[in-house]
């Protein structure tokens, strides 16, 4: 597999190279990004990668190299592209894997060797807690977060009894945990299906045979627009719940109708009026041709941690950096950021609709679900 190195700074002018940072600031950094950008879910890396690419070509050029490769979604191979990341590219920093059992495998190692990882995206819940470390940062949320939500919801709703599925690995047992912890209803049925199943016909008939009275589903990337394109056919009309993950930017394009109205969650949407969401969802649009989406917001916001530590400090200064991050002084297109005592947000959650604006499937956010919300494992990390 052919490491591609983007070397930045090369791409910008003297002049964007003499701005405040690099005036003021010699900190630099290596950054290994693995992440999925082929195969199943190659969606959520892409937009990850661009995301992070066009905060480091705004605030960070000349003082962050990215090498970006693709997992794949395969663990041995995350281990593998980490291991050359660490030991070949001399990175000081890991980041970018989407997938929570990757995730497991590429953390913990990475971590042991003294380096930094920063999830964008995948935040398992054993990372969160015990498994916890000081150089590991997730500037996303921990799995259960926007299914806690998404139970908060039903339960406004006056839903009673849920039927809920989610791929068999640890991202989709956090989901339904974390839909249960706040859900006060009856569940009907818990499923688990294969990662990367296309076919859920017989999901869908053991969801018409139940006597829930709604359907809560976490399946992330090609996953989802199956499942729901096959739900919409099967006029089965119990109603939908879901996390972002399953009614994304992305993901809505190919679902369609079929997604319209469905109310789902997220801690980011393109409308959250603050100046950086509002200058990140213009230039990303500007720079790609295509609206953000959540992963892309999460590409981004992590760039601009790092971007906002090197300001302070140099990675070989462990302590001094690790501040820093934990500091978070940085413009969240989230608006006000900050990390837990286990290194994972505190942060709003909302719920949005599907919509459609002219002829391109959106969300808008119609209420705030949970408020400054942490985790469930924190008590459990000790740092």
């Amino acid at each position: 597999m052919k490491l591609k190195t983007i070397a930045l700074a090369a791409a910008f002018s003297v002049a964007t190279c003499l701005g405040t940072f690099a005036a003021s600031h010699g900190n630099k950094a290596k950054i290994g990004m693995i992440t999925t950008l082929s195969g199943g879910g190659a969606g959520l890396g892409i937009d990850v990668r661009d995301g992070f690419l066009l905060a480091v070509k705004k605030f960070g050029e000349g003082h962050v190299e990215v090498v970006v490769e693709d997992d794949q979604r395969k663990p041995d191979i995350a281990v593998q592209l980490a291991d050359k990341m660490i030991q070949s590219e001399k990175a000081d920093i890991l980041t970018g894997i989407i997938w929570s059992n990757l995730a497991m495998a590429v953390v913990p190692a990475t971590t042991a060797q003294g380096k930094f990882y920063l999830s964008p995206n995948a935040g398992p819940s054993a990372l969160a807690g015990k498994g916890c470390h000081q150089n590991y940062f997730n500037v996303a949320w921990q799995n259960d977060n926007l299914h806690e939500a998404a139970g908060a919801y039903a339960n406004d709703a006056g839903f009673k009894k849920s039927f809920i599925l989610a791929p068999n690995y640890p991202a989709g047992k956090d989901a339904l945990t974390g839909y249960k912890r706040f859900f006060e209803g009856e569940v009907a049925d818990e499923v688990y299906t294969q990662l990367g199943q296309k076919d859920y016909a017989a999901e869908i008939a053991q969801i018409r045979a139940s006597s829930a009275d709604s359907v809560f589903f976490f399946l992330p990337g090609g996953m989802g627009i199956a499942f729901m394109k096959q739900y919409a056919g099967s006029g089965v009309d119990i109603p939908l719940i879901g996390p972002a993950f399953s009614f994304d930017q992305g993901i809505l394009q190919a679902v369609g109708e079929a997604a319209m109205g469905v109310k789902n969650t997220s801690q980011w949407n393109k409308d959250i009026d603050n100046a950086a969401n509002n200058d990140f969802v213009a230039s990303f649009q500007a720079e790609y041709g295509r609206l953000p989406s959540l992963y892309a917001s999460q590409g981004y916001d992590t760039a601009n941690l790092i971007i906002s530590a090197l300001k302070k400090a140099a990675v070989s200064d462990a302590d001094a950096f690790r501040a820093a991050l934990k500091a978070a002084e940085f413009d969240s297109v989230r608006g006000d950021f900050k990390f837990g005592s286990n290194h994972h947000p505190v942060q709003d959650i909302y719920v949005r609709e599907v919509i459609k604006e002219g002829d391109v499937y959106t969300n808008k956010i119609i209420a705030t679900g949970l408020t400054n919300h942490s985790d469930a494992y924190a008590g459990d990390c000790k740092m």
